[in-house]
């Protein structure tokens, strides 16, 4: 048995289902948040400007898309800087649902990404802050204590 896949106006594979503040799927015809439009080209400023603020508004899943898109579009030197970012925050979405071993994991893998960077952190992004939040709240996460949710400022 086949199935029709939701596809974009260029034919990608897009999950169409709406999802919840945390990005977990709900059933079609239910009403979801607002999702970051994917593919989108942004400066460095307007993606952490948006990356905080959904993770303010406590939508780490939706940051992430957003810092994806800059992951993906970033000059070579800055790629793993980006890519560290949206790491960090599905670490944080998975801490946010209650999964600690994911997000021990994607914490730990977003802040070994985003560390290099500390020494000449680049856009005001606070590179040393951003990762000393990520490996204590990865260690709090493996240790199985509460997590404590709240997103760190990406720019100091």
């Amino acid at each position: 048995m086949t199935t029709e896949r939701d596809r974009d106006a260029a034919g990608r594979a897009r999950n169409a289902r709406p999802r919840d503040a945390l990005g977990r799927p709900l059933p079609y015809g239910a009403e979801g948040e607002e999702r970051a439009p994917e593919g989108i080209l942004r400066e460095p400023a307007q993606a952490l400007a948006e990356a905080q603020e959904l993770l303010d508004a406590g939508r780490p899943f939706h940051a992430h898309e957003v810092l994806e898109d800059a992951w993906k579009s970033a000059p070579e030197p800055e790629r793993q800087l980006w890519r560290g970012l949206a790491q960090l925050a599905v670490g944080l979405t998975h801490a946010a649902r209650g999964n600690a071993r994911g997000a021990a994991t994607l914490l730990e893998r977003g802040a070994g990404n985003v560390q290099p960077y500390a020494v000449h952190p680049p856009h005001g992004i606070d590179v040393a802050g951003v990762a000393r939040w990520a490996t204590g709240l990865a260690a709090e996460a493996a240790a199985g204590r509460d997590l404590d949710v709240r997103p760190p400022r990406l720019r100091g």
